[in-house]
């Protein structure tokens, strides 16, 4: 971060919990700031439109394409990036799902479909099939790995159920 910047030329958001003062740049959008000043890697550029979902994070919980969102929409906001759901060595649920699946081939798209599931259960703990498929419709995988990343949402609910100590008769174990 450049020091010389007056303050009234910084953004502050909270990433992953944590308070993240960044440059307010006109034309900067939310995903060059976590990238660049934030260098958080989850968040992937795709295809610099809001098409592909590969940019995705939470923002106050709900799912958005970072790539086109202007960074000075993120003030006081509450960012939540691959990161800010577990770590490698623990996980959140969807992401313990998504590994236990294999949902991935080369992983371009997984930040998206990881973020977009977790939005989902999120907003409604047990969505059917119609919903995930529904709420992933818009998120591209060119790998072709659709079945697993399907399997994996279906997963991720139970594991959040369970983490949070909530089991359905109907949860595989």
């Amino acid at each position: 971060m450049d020091s010389t910047l007056a303050p009234a030329d910084h953004l502050d958001m909270h990433v992953n919990g944590r308070l993240a003062t960044v440059p307010a740049s006109a034309g900067m959008t939310l995903l060059q700031a976590l990238r660049n000043d934030c260098a958080l890697n989850g968040p992937k550029y795709g295809c610099g439109l809001g098409e592909c979902g590969a940019c995705t994070v939470l923002i106050d919980g709900v799912a958005a394409r970072a790539c086109v969102i202007p960074v000075a929409a993120a003030h006081g906001r509450a960012i939540t990036t691959l990161e800010g759901l577990g770590s490698e060595t623990a996980p959140g649920p969807t992401q313990q799902a998504f590994i236990e699946c294999e949902a991935a081939q080369c992983g371009y798209c997984l930040n998206g479909m990881v973020m977009t599931v977790e939005a989902l259960i999120r907003r409604k703990p047990d969505p059917s099939e119609q919903e995930i498929r529904r709420e992933l419709h818009h998120n591209l995988c060119r790998c072709g790995t659709h079945v697993e990343i399907l399997q994996a949402a279906r997963r991720a609910a139970v594991l959040h159920r369970m983490a949070g100590q909530v089991l359905d008769a109907k949860d595989p174990v």
